[in-house]
């Protein structure tokens, strides 16, 4: 890979399977040869990505020979590379550059390392202001420099790479987009053109993602959105700052209400804390020198807040706000409140990437002997509410990166103990999991919680986290059972975590066809003519009084009309009142997705829906 990391949000997705290696039973023999197979497999088609991007340089150097590179890394599913070209590139520049890299290819080009001096590297790079920028670096941090030369292209970079291009499948990549990108992601730099590209070991994994990428691109969250009429963004408010419309507040208060109701059940209490905080507060808990420059400032006539960008210090304070008996524990503070985030204009999505972040948020503060409890807890928590979308959940453990201790917060002891603790709990529940090194958070180790949509993708969404640090930061007590003051852990709980990504995800995961409990409006109720006005209308109230979710369309357009209305809606029922059905008394129910009308009752048909609300489907 180029000596730069990509930035946030573009890492590439490893895989590690903690001791895949050993094969201590003879019973898990296949699972040991399909695993390293598979990893081999993930090595080369890596291998393949990252020398995809320098075939990629290679061929824009070809075109434009005063390029300026930037860097040129894997991403999940494929690669790009960043440039500074003298003219804006098209779309119609893809298939030419992607033409010359499969002559490339053709040309049985070999990857070959060399090591140079930052001296030699200055010299090989002169003219190319970001190499020089990373060499320096590498300099500086007394990192070696290496180059790796493909063709007539050579380009600084740790490697690895494929041998010859020949290991590359011609037909199995494609070039995907162009976009903007600031250099090493700040906008104080200056914006380079960006080229991505995707990568499989075959034609038919290519294919299945470019069909999978079509189906999403129709199901994209902010074009539903607007469809469906659930949020809204405004220059005036500012980027990065949703505004949720009557449905979308429907959506984000029933997955609210749904949340609360399974917190209580556990015994979490609810609490209510204030947007602004004193710089003091993360100074102490350990955050401002992490999050600094991601922290809007507010300044008041005298003191000077910011907005907070995470809760848990405030949830520490409030258990400090009085004495502690070991008896008192455990401690459990929920809710749902916003925290606020200065993320990067550019990076910025609909509602994926935001700065007001509307969180699901659970503290827990217990004795040590009551983690395993707690953590328990927490995961029927997150196994329930995930089953009732249908997101089967993958279990990873996130712990810190050994060789860099400096990047988190506690000692070995502390660390090791937490890392233990949660390693423990995945077994006691016997959860199969893969480990991540360096993938803690920065105070303590963590679970993470991967659910799969509809489409296959995977997202990141919950977590248990275990925390010895901030209440040793915050000096956080209570007396146990011998009179002595202790320390109490602190689980840190996100089910949902951010509101904002959740809805993105399943707006796509349902392409806006949201399960009856959810759906802003549950039943339509379509007149056929002025003189059916009447009785829709107390349908329609009865309905209402039954709880729920109805819209009425009595309006002069036709039935058609009416009908496509609810359907681009993706209303669940549809009810169209005319003669027959006031003559009847019977509805004739159009059900989402199907054809053939349901004939029904009316009170069978409120039943049925009561029902569906009552057991969330």
């Amino acid at each position: 890979m180029n000596e730069a990391s990509p930035p946030k949000g573009q890492e590439k997705v490893g895989w590690n399977r903690p001791g895949s290696y050993r094969v201590p039973k003879m019973k898990y023999f296949w699972e040991f040869l399909f695993t390293n197979h598979f990893n081999a497999m993930e090595n080369q088609l890596e291998k393949i990505r990252h020398s995809l991007s320098h075939l990629l340089a290679h061929a824009v150097q070809d075109m434009f020979a005063d390029v300026k590179f930037g860097i040129g890394p894997t991403i999940e599913n494929g690669f790009y590379y960043d440039f500074e070209l003298p003219r804006p590139l098209t779309p119609q520049d893809l298939p030419k550059i992607e033409k010359r890299m499969k002559n490339l290819i053709r040309q049985n080009i070999q990857f070959e390392k060399k090591e140079l001096s930052p001296d030699q590297a200055h010299q090989q790079s002169k003219g190319q202001p970001y190499k020089l920028e990373l060499i320096d670096e590498l300099a500086r941090e007394k990192k070696a420099i290496s180059y790796y030369i493909s063709g007539k292209f050579t380009d600084l970079c740790a490697g690895p790479h494929i041998t010859t291009s020949k290991e590359i499948p011609i037909d199995a990549f494609k070039l995907t987009r162009i976009a903007g990108a600031y250099w090493r992601g700040d906008e104080k730099n200056k914006m380079l053109q960006r080229i991505y590209g995707v990568a499989f070991l075959t034609k038919a994994d290519l294919d299945a993602y470019l069909k999978r990428q079509a189906e999403a691109e129709k199901r994209d969250h902010r074009r539903i959105g607007n469809e469906l009429a659930l949020f809204t963004f405004s220059e005036l408010v500012g980027p990065g700052l949703p505004m949720y419309l009557p449905n979308g507040t429907i959506l984000m208060r029933q997955i609210g209400t749904y949340l609360e109701s399974l917190k209580t059940a556990q015994g979490y209490e609810p609490v209510d804390i204030p947007h602004l905080a004193k710089n003091e507060l993360y100074k102490t808990s350990g955050h401002w020198d992490k999050f600094k420059d991601d922290i809007f400032h507010v300044k008041g006539k005298v003191d000077e807040f910011v907005l907070k960008p995470m809760n848990c210090p405030h949830h520490a304070t409030m258990y400090a706000s009085m004495p502690r008996s070991y008896r008192d524990l455990p401690v459990r503070y929920a809710e749902m409140t916003k925290m606020y985030r200065d993320e990067q204009t550019g990076e910025l999505h609909g509602l994926s990437r935001v700065r007001s972040i509307t969180i699901d948020d659970t503290h827990i503060f217990c004795r040590p002997d009551q983690i395993l409890e707690e953590c328990g807890r927490a995961y029927t928590i997150i196994k329930e509410f995930y089953r009732t979308f249908n997101f089967p959940l993958k279990v990873e453990l996130s712990i810190r990166d050994p060789k860099h201790p400096e990047k988190y917060l506690g000692d070995d002891a502390i660390w090791k103990k937490a890392e233990d603790t949660l390693a423990h709990l995945l077994k006691t529940l016997k959860l199969n999991y893969t480990l991540h090194e360096g993938e803690a958070a920065f105070y303590g180790p963590k679970i993470d919680f991967k659910a799969q949509d509809s489409l296959g993708r995977t997202w990141q969404l919950s977590t248990i986290q275990l925390d010895f640090n901030l209440p040793e930061r915050f000096q956080l007590e209570y007396t146990d059972e011998a009179g002595k003051k202790t320390r109490p852990v602190m689980v840190h709980i996100a089910v949902a975590g951010s509101m904002e990504r959740f809805l993105s995800i399943i707006i796509e995961h349902y392409a806006g066809a949201f399960p009856t409990w959810l759906a802003p409006v549950q039943v339509a109720i379509i007149t056929v003519g002025k003189a059916h006005g009447t009785p829709a209308r107390k349908l329609h109230a009865k309905l209402k009084a039954a709880g729920i979710r109805t819209a009425l369309y009595a309006d002069n357009e036709t039935v058609g009309y009416k009908i496509r209305t609810a359907e681009k809606l993706r209303i669940p029922y549809t009810l169209v009142i005319g003669d027959k059905e006031v003559k009847s008394s019977r509805l004739h129910v159009r059900i989402r997705g199907k054809k053939q009308l349901a004939v029904m009752a009316t009170q069978k048909f409120i039943t049925r829906i009561t029902k569906e609300i009552q057991a969330r489907k």
